[in-house]
């Protein structure tokens, strides 16, 4: 696909228009791509289906949308000549000329695309329990994590989690036949977490939040009673005691079923939950929505996560005759739909895995001990031919886009309601005071509805495969 940036600053929904005036933005099946396209004013009810967007309901609070930064994804950009590169970045992060991603995700040492050497930790010294031999020396390097994470941020601004899946191995029973780690060194680990941070502190890298453990169950064996007692009796004592700001998700774990059998057993105890800054979960049963939305409506006072999804033959959805990664339009409106989901459930992030992968979808990291497979050819949002040296946005890139570049941070979700199957609204009222309406089209031919707010009906024609933004100042809002 041709990379088509013809957007206006999300900025713009700060300036005093009319509310009657709105401006609309489309990607569809038909070729276009984030394409401004000519305003649209309300008028009075037609015969159209009608979708009602009511300010009176209120949701969540919104973080953000964006991808993670990992190895594999540095050593793609870096094939690409300078000017190349940068526009990639620009592409991905700037909030005027290009997505503008705002919540993303960094890695703490190991996984299965931190590509440019073998599987590490950050102290790989049996026995240094003091973390006197601690060193973030690799990501430091040209593909390395704070590499990545600066020249992003030269183009945008972005919250920022990083998980772990695995701890040094020799905090671990038995890195081969028990990936659990030993309660001895509780003491240790809570400190390699705090070496990180401040190592990262050092670098001019604020962390928002650290997530102890990366798809417990799957890579570190831990049971939920350990994560909240490894938490509440060390980790979040310990951040207390140094102050440090950055806030702890206690896990991630990998689906919402799982998430549903790890959250409570953390936050149901008090001295736990004070420590507990945010839920996050993974996505990879692209189902039982049911379960984060009822964690959700427990856990109120804590906003939700998702941090992690993908297309990977390992996820067991995508079957091996689909080529990976993928480069048909219709992808798109698979992730529109998952992120329509997310956010109806309550989630107020929402985060890709692999942000940049080459054209064999990696590269990719082996270490079997480590659950690191190979093959492991994984979906990016950006693909990077490496030998092409040429560059393609996804459809995944253009639906999160229209998320990323106009939800932005602090906007909140409101009510959304009626329309016709086949497409889905979701509304949004920015701190600039205006109105953000997402509409999906997942029809193979085009749709017509009407936006009913404030008594006034707008008239939308949806093309056929199409995500469609729609934008107005919304006066005396919050």
């Amino acid at each position: 696909m041709r990379l088509q940036l013809c957007l206006m600053s999300a900025g713009l929904l700060a300036l005093p228009v009319l509310a009657q005036t709105v401006r609309p933005y489309v990607t569809s099946q038909a070729g276009d791509r984030l394409a401004a396209k000519p305003a649209l004013t309300f008028q009075g009810k037609g015969g159209d289906p009608v979708i009602r967007i009511d300010e009176k309901v209120r949701d969540q609070e919104m973080v953000g949308f964006g991808a993670s930064f990992l190895e594999a994804g540095m050593m793609c950009l870096n094939s690409l000549d300078r000017a190349k590169q940068e526009a990639v970045l620009q592409a991905l992060f700037d909030p005027e000329k290009g997505a503008g991603f705002s919540a993303m995700k960094t890695v703490i040492a190991g996984t299965d695309f931190m590509s440019a050497g073998p599987f590490y930790s950050y102290d790989d010294n049996a026995g240094d329990t003091a973390m006197k031999l601690f060193s973030i020396r690799r990501d430091l390097g040209p593909d390395g994590l704070i590499t990545y994470i600066r020249r992003s941020r030269r183009h945008g601004n972005f919250a920022l989690q990083a998980p772990m899946d695995y701890p040094p191995d020799w905090m671990l029973f038995d890195v081969k036949t028990r990936q659990d780690v030993d309660p001895k060194y509780f003491d240790a680990l809570a400190l390699y977490y705090l070496r990180y941070v401040r190592a990262y502190e050092k670098e001019g890298i604020s962390l928002d939040f650290v997530s102890l453990f990366n798809e417990p169950g799957i890579y570190t064996m831990i049971p939920p009673e350990k994560v909240r007692d490894l938490l509440k009796n060390h980790v979040g004592p310990l951040f207390v005691k140094e102050g440090v700001k950055t806030k702890i998700q206690p896990c991630e774990p990998n689906n919402r079923k799982r998430a549903e059998q790890y959250w409570p057993v953390i936050l149901d105890d008090p001295e736990a939950r004070k420590y507990a800054g945010a839920i996050a979960y993974h996505a990879y049963d692209y189902k039982d929505f049911d379960k984060i939305a009822a964690l959700h409506r427990r856990y109120p006072d804590l906003k939700l996560w998702m941090t992690e999804v993908c297309h990977a033959y390992e996820t067991g959805l995508v079957p091996r005759s689909v080529p990976l990664p993928r480069r048909d339009y219709e992808d798109g409106d698979f992730w529109g739909n998952q992120i329509f989901n997310d956010l109806e459930t309550g989630a107020a992030a929402w985060i890709y895995w692999n942000m940049i992968l080459d054209e064999r979808g990696g590269p990719w990291a082996v270490s079997v001990v480590h659950k690191n497979p190979d093959p492991n050819e994984q979906h990016p949002v950006v693909i990077v031919d490496r030998k092409k040296k040429e560059v393609m946005y996804t459809g995944l890139y253009y639906y999160l886009a229209h998320f990323s570049k106009f939800v932005r941070p602090g906007a909140v979700r409101v009510g959304a309601s009626g329309g016709v199957d086949g497409v889905r609204c979701l509304a949004f009222q920015s701190k600039y005071r205006g109105m953000v309406v997402e509409v999906l089209n997942s029809r193979k031919e085009p749709a017509k509805v009407e936006l009913e707010w404030r008594g006034k009906y707008l008239k939308v024609e949806l093309p056929a495969l199409s995500m469609n933004t729609y934008l107005w100042s919304a006066g005396g809002g919050n």
